[in-house]
């Protein structure tokens, strides 16, 4: 264990100069969210743009699609497990990393949008009271520590028989698998329930918003995975193959057609219904009372995920690495923006009696928001630098030992 410390260490600490071009921006990056958050516990929530009309905003947009994105680990999971697809079950480790530190930021927002964050052991299953079966934050809380659990134990349990150069035995880890699949569709399924359960917000009453929600993620959780593979295979000797990219590739395309499809589904039922409920819709995509700051936002989050799907749906587009990272990165902007301000902002506008107040992220949420962004991508670096070397051989026990013996020498 000392041996494995020492060089673990070593290797985080060393690296060519943009690795530690990189590290030192996540570092600022996070230095000034922290400074930031310790700002916003001195004063209170009143230094964010949040009101008693619009109580949720930035923090839990961030939250809600990177609970997405955590989600997202199952498109890797199924074809690599369960149907012991070579090209995807070579990588399927980073997606569970990726994971991990998704997972982490979600927790680090819902921390951040706290009023009072020493009273968050009331949320810590066994200190707390979680008021169950009632209670949608309680089964969010043990949803998503369940599903970090799993994302720790079955990666960590792979990684140690790598460094210790053992065969990996899938009958014990089989039933933890099968058991995350599940979770990871009930963490995202259990978020929109928050959501879809305040029968007094109209514009997230919908029985569509899981099913949407799931939709989503798997567009931008595989977006995300595609793009951090192309940086991994050119900046470390791990392989990823290009069929593995590709059939990722395949699978956002069907999630984005579903997404496209559930989308129109909610536009035809409140256009054709033209109730008051459907004031919300009509504020995001057309504003109201004179007032529509979302407007411009949302129109081209729908602009992006439409030519996103046009990129992905043509085999020739989806598999030249130009385009394919194109519709990457359009599919991320445009589902954070629609299941971020997009989704919470609207919720609350209009007000009870009709009022229009909007509402924007202060510089302070910024800047808190890009320091915990900064935190779990540094989580994710400090892992790949320690877990890709153990997966390509570089970095075992025996080559630890060696490593020793040969520095004692020297």
């Amino acid at each position: 264990m000392k041996s494995f410390i020492v060089q673990a260490v070593k290797r985080i600490l060393t690296g060519p100069p943009l690795y530690y071009a990189w590290v030192t921006l996540l570092l600022v990056l996070a230095v000034i969210g922290i400074s930031s958050y310790i700002k916003q516990l001195e004063v209170g929530l009143i230094a964010t743009g949040m009101t008693s009309y619009v109580s949720w905003g930035f923090y839990l947009g961030n939250f809600t699609f990177l609970v997405g994105v955590a989600a997202a680990a199952v498109l890797l999971i199924i074809p690599a497990y369960l149907y012991d697809f070579g090209p995807i079950k070579d990588i399927v480790i980073v997606g569970e990393i990726l994971a991990i530190s998704a997972l982490l930021m979600c927790m680090m927002f819902v921390t951040a949008d706290l009023g009072r964050p020493d009273r968050i052991w009331h949320l810590l299953p066994g200190l707390g009271i979680l008021n169950l079966p009632k209670s949608l934050l309680g089964w969010d809380i043990v949803v998503l520590n369940g599903y970090l659990v799993l994302n720790l134990l079955i990666p960590g349990y792979i990684i140690y028989k790598a460094y210790n150069e053992r065969p990996v035995n899938y009958r014990f880890l089989l039933p933890f698998i099968l058991l995350s699949i599940p979770w990871a569709v009930s963490i995202h399924t259990v978020t929109a329930f928050i959501y879809n359960g305040l029968a007094a917000r109209p514009f997230w009453n919908a029985s569509i918003l899981a099913p949407r929600f799931l939709a989503s993620a798997f567009c931008s959780g595989p977006a995300l995975i595609i793009l951090l593979f192309q940086i991994v295979r050119h900046y470390t000797k791990f392989h990823v193959k290009d069929e593995a990219l590709h059939k990722i590739a395949e699978m956002i395309c069907i999630a984005m057609a579903i997404n496209l499809f559930l989308l129109g589904a909610e536009f035809f039922k409140e256009l054709y219904s033209d109730t008051h409920h459907l004031s919300p819709l009509k504020y995001l995509y057309l504003g109201m009372d004179g007032k529509g700051r979302l407007v411009p936002w949302i129109w081209t989050a729908f602009a992006f995920n439409v030519v996103a799907f046009l990129i992905f749906l043509v085999p020739f587009t989806r598999k030249r690495f130009l385009t394919l990272n194109l519709g990457c990165v359009l599919i991320i902007i445009g589902i954070w923006i629609e299941k971020g301000m997009g989704l919470i902002i609207p919720g609350f506008i209009p007000a009870p009696l009709g009022e229009v107040w909007e509402y924007a992220p202060t510089t302070l949420e910024i800047m808190v928001s890009l320091g915990i962004w900064a935190i779990g991508l540094l989580i994710l670096t400090i892992n790949l630098k320690i877990i890709l070397p153990i997966e390509t051989g570089e970095f075992t026990k025996y080559s630890s030992k060696a490593a020793g013996l040969a520095s004692e020498r020297a």
